[in-house]
């Protein structure tokens, strides 16, 4: 795993192209525009893998989220990322995620990135990241939906599972 303050993120402008390079600290710091993926993950019987992160994340420490994903790194295709994001957060090898769509994602504040989702299904154990994942579990949507009511949910995660029902409802 590449240490966060060294690793380096394509910037990009508002029609998601190339305008150059930052550290995650930078990016963040600045509010630079940039990409992540985010891979919803679930097993054979549907149930979504979700974890709270750990305290330690430079974004939304200790927030819960229903997918594994991150940054994606310079040079780096969303499809690269995709796969390596979500075989480092759950610790397997061989996943497969499927696209889904892409959106703009802004806190309102200041931050911004691009979102490029996934959903993929896994069928054995899984070894989540201590340094990513504090808690795991595999829940129903049913679950899912009772604990964003009770639950600190990171807000992009949030946006991106009500775009998520809307792109899977239409």
């Amino acid at each position: 795993m590449t240490n966060p303050v060294e690793e380096l993120l394509d910037v990009v402008d508002a029609q998601d192209r190339v305008i150059g390079t930052a550290t995650r600290p930078e990016v963040y710091r600045d509010g630079l525009i940039h990409r992540c993926v985010f891979i919803l993950v679930r097993d054979p019987q549907g149930r979504i893998f979700t974890h709270r992160r750990s305290d330690t994340k430079l974004f939304a420490p200790s927030a819960y989220d229903c997918f594994v994903g991150g940054v994606v790194a310079s040079g780096e295709s969303y499809a690269e990322a995709a796969v390596r994001e979500a075989e480092e957060e759950l610790g397997v090898s061989g996943i497969e995620p499927k696209p889904l769509f892409k959106f703009l994602f802004s806190d309102g504040d200041r931050l911004t990135w691009f979102c490029d989702m996934y959903e993929a299904v896994w069928d054995g154990p899984v070894s989540p990241q201590v340094e990513e994942v504090g808690w795991h579990d595999w829940l129903t949507e049913e679950e899912l939906a009772g604990r964003m009511g009770e639950w600190h949910f990171v807000p992009d995660g949030l946006e991106a599972w009500q775009r998520y029902r809307a792109f899977r409802s239409a």
